[in-house]
């Protein structure tokens, strides 16, 4: 049985991607910084709680031919213009220091999770194919790209079996609204507290809304069937506006009796005005393609904010 070590599998794209492994042959191991967690994961995997960062952790889990997934990171796109400082140096050197370990391990495989929705930039042409100029805007955007440069340059000049997937803008069921990523979970959450929702720069921007399970799906794709050395968007190749969203949500939403109403703010300089992303490589290496199309997704993203908010006013 193959051993697959998932780091940061407890976060949003984490979950999702260790309970797709949970239902494989794998012997799934999930490291992350949270204690206490264990039972929010498939009853077949361990939990180790730990740093990924700690070298001595890493040469414990990691074995000769293991498969690894790297989903770790700090900070978030808004966050890490507050202090940029922290968000390289809280990212970078325990990311390059897990390439080093996965080097020495042998592991067959390693995907780093990066971020398609930042490390491009302002688009030059829509959809973004993988060649497209990388030019981002963030600090997290920075760091991320430069994980990714450091990845490439372990497999070009060391032959670490790497692959490097680049996921749009994931949304889903279990989404924090408060995590400061995220606009379609900040408006739900906004519409079902009886707040306007905030729209930045009149329409809004556009962006790749991928939900959590295509994207997880698509991680596993590249691992499975990912070339080493070489990028992957994970996207559904359509784009929509902050404006538009917001319809799908208003009719969504209406049946059950609230309204939604928005507030126009001024455009903020850090957003990318839009990002969609081309993932034909993928589904050429893998036959991937996404699965579950933006307004049915929302319905369940909708559902299941909406029946945990009555679960919270009942208790």
């Amino acid at each position: 049985m193959k051993r697959c070590v998932v780091i940061g599998g407890n976060g949003f794209i984490g979950n999702a991607v260790v309970a797709l492994l949970s239902q494989t042959d794998r012997e799934v191991i999930v490291l992350g910084r949270s204690s206490g967690i264990e039972h929010s994961l498939p009853a077949s995997c361990r939990y180790v709680c730990g740093d990924y960062g700690n070298h001595a952790i890493l040469q414990d889990l990691l074995l000769p031919g293991c498969e690894v997934i790297d989903l770790a990171y700090s900070t978030v796109p808004k966050t890490s213009y507050r202090d940029p400082v922290f968000d390289l140096i809280s990212n970078l050197p325990p990311s390059v220091g897990l390439l080093q370990e996965a080097l020495h391990a042998k592991v067959s495989k390693l995907v780093v999770v990066s971020s398609g929705g930042t490390v491009y930039g302002p688009a030059h042409s829509l959809p973004i194919d993988e060649s497209h100029p990388t030019e981002p805007i963030s600090p997290y955007g920075i760091t991320k790209l430069t994980i990714d440069r450091y990845a490439v340059m372990f497999h070009r000049t060391m032959d670490l079996p790497v692959v490097v997937a680049r996921p749009a803008n994931a949304y889903g069921e279990t989404q924090r609204s408060g995590s400061g990523q995220g606009f379609l979970a900040a408006a739900i959450d906004a519409i079902l507290a009886g707040r306007e929702v905030e729209v930045f720069g009149g329409q809004g921007t556009i962006r790749d809304y991928i939900h959590v399970g295509d994207v997880a799906h698509g991680i596993i794709a590249a691992l499975e069937h990912g070339k080493s050395g070489e990028v992957y968007n994970i996207g559904t190749g359509k784009g929509s506006s902050h404006s538009e969203v917001i319809e799908l949500l208003r009719e969504i939403v209406r049946p059950d009796g609230l309204e939604l109403n928005c507030k126009v703010l001024p455009e903020r300089r850090f957003d990318v005005p839009s990002n969609v992303l081309d993932s034909r490589k993928l589904h050429l290496a893998s036959g991937w393609s996404h699965s579950i199309e933006l307004q049915e997704g929302l319905r369940r993203m909708w559902n299941s904010f909406l029946n945990r908010r009555r679960a919270t006013l009942k208790s």
